[in-house]
Parts: structure tokens; C-alpha cells; sequence
């Protein structure tokens, strides 16, 4: 673990503000930010602990937990809101066994997450699986998309 974390930190040492860089090449490594990673970059940087899982949980960009092999992203924007996404997530949750404090299914297949926008309201309600985004969607359609992922 040390060696790509040392190489990381060394390309940032003397950048101002290089706590979110770190954060985010160590994440794209990693697929999330562990426990003990943050804790090795705070040893080695001076950055206090503190300071980095508070920009790890405020920026939802971050994940502290391994995400799924399929990220789910449901759009709550105002245009998605009214056209249903709040029973559209619901009907995700129950489908993928989730409990409302979860968000990774148990198998690692599927993470979901509320975004504020995907920017596609004329689409609304939307979903983004991976990098493909799904519109006007009810909850038997995405129930049917979401079988397809393997």
C-alpha cells in the first residue's frame, strides 16, 4: 500500500491545498478512500486526520465504503422531484434488497446514490448506470433496465 501512496503524495508534497488532489488520485486508485489510507497520508503530510475525513465526507464525490460494480445514480433535482424520483429510488431500494442505510448491495453488484442533477431534465426522471443515462423512467422500466446488469 505504501508505495503508491508515497508516489501520490509526492507529486502533490508542495502544491497548496493538495489535500483534495491526494484525495482524489488515491480514490481513483482505490475505487474509495479507506480508513487506514487516510490515516497514512495524514502521518506522512501533516494533514490532520480530522481535516481529511472531513473533506472525504463533505464532498460527495468521496466514498468511504467500496463501491458495486454498477454505480446508480438517481437525479433528485427539482425537474427529476417532480416527475417522480423519489418513488423511483424507492422502487430501487426495494428491488435491490437496500435498507435505507445502505447503499452498496450485499453481493457488491450495485451502489446507489442521489445526485442533486445528471443536467438532463427534459428527460425527467433520470438515471445514470455508469456511464449511461436512462429517461422517463417509471419504476417498472428501471426495474427491467436494472436486470440487465450483470
Amino acid at each position: 500500500m505504501a508505495n503508491y501512496l508515497d508516489r501520490i503524495i509526492t507529486k502533490y508534497r508542495n502544491i497548496q491545498g493538495n489535500a483534495i488532489p491526494i484525495l482524489q488520485e488515491l480514490q481513483e486508485k482505490e475505487g474509495y478512500l479507506s480508513e487506514a489510507s487516510l490515516r497514512y497520508i495524514s502521518e506522512k503530510t501533516n494533514i490532520p486526520a480530522a481535516e481529511l475525513f472531513g473533506i472525504a465526507t463533505f464532498y460527495s464525490m468521496f466514498r468511504l465504503k467500496p463501491q458495486g460494480r454498477h454505480l446508480i445514480r438517481t437525479c433528485n433535482g427539482t425537474a427529476c422531484h417532480v416527475s417522480g424520483a423519489d418513488t423511483l429510488a424507492a422502487a430501487i431500494r426495494t428491488h435491490l434488497n437496500l435498507r435505507e442505510t445502505e447503499n452498496t448491495t450485499d453481493d457488491g453488484r450495485f451502489t446507489l446514490l442521489e445526485v442533486a442533477c445528471l443536467g438532463c431534465c427534459s428527460l425527467a426522471p433520470v438515471v445514470m448506470i455508469d456511464d449511461t443515462t436512462y429517461g422517463k423512467l417509471s419504476a417498472e422500466k428501471i426495474i427491467r433496465i436494472l436486470n440487465t446488469y450483470d
